[in-house]
């Protein structure tokens, strides 16, 4: 089984990446996810811990759940690494399912909070 960075080590291009472009793209993919249960954008909803993109244009996200007993919690990952794939300048994606920090209502971004009426 390759890793990612075996596979990035396989891009071919020498082309470096808008890294602050790409990093806008993805973010927008990502808010194209709902949560299933909370009418609420995956990215906005604090689910997204970190994404890291590098030269090559391969990215690395790690993110949560509301909680382990989710029901989507088998296929929200490759959801999520499908989307970021989708991406316009992404080489390659790999999303990693973190429980530490578990998520909490304080990760919701402000737009989060005033949609759901918490504000």
């Amino acid at each position: 089984m390759s890793t990612l960075k075996d596979w990035a080590d396989k891009v071919k291009s020498e082309e470096t990446v808008d890294m602050e472009a790409l990093e806008k793209r993805i973010i927008e993919a990502l808010r194209q996810i709902y949560d299933p249960e909370i009418p609420v954008n995956i990215y906005d909803l604090g689910l997204i811990y970190k994404v890291d993109i590098d030269d090559k244009g391969v990215v690395a996200v790690e993110m949560t759940l509301t909680s382990p007993g989710c029901p989507v919690a088998q296929t929200f990952p490759g959801e999520v690494e499908n989307a970021v794939r989708s991406v316009e300048g992404v080489s390659a994606a790999s999303v990693e399912l973190v429980w530490d920090p578990p998520w909490c209502p304080d990760k919701l971004s402000e737009a989060a909070k005033l949609e759901l009426g918490l504000l």
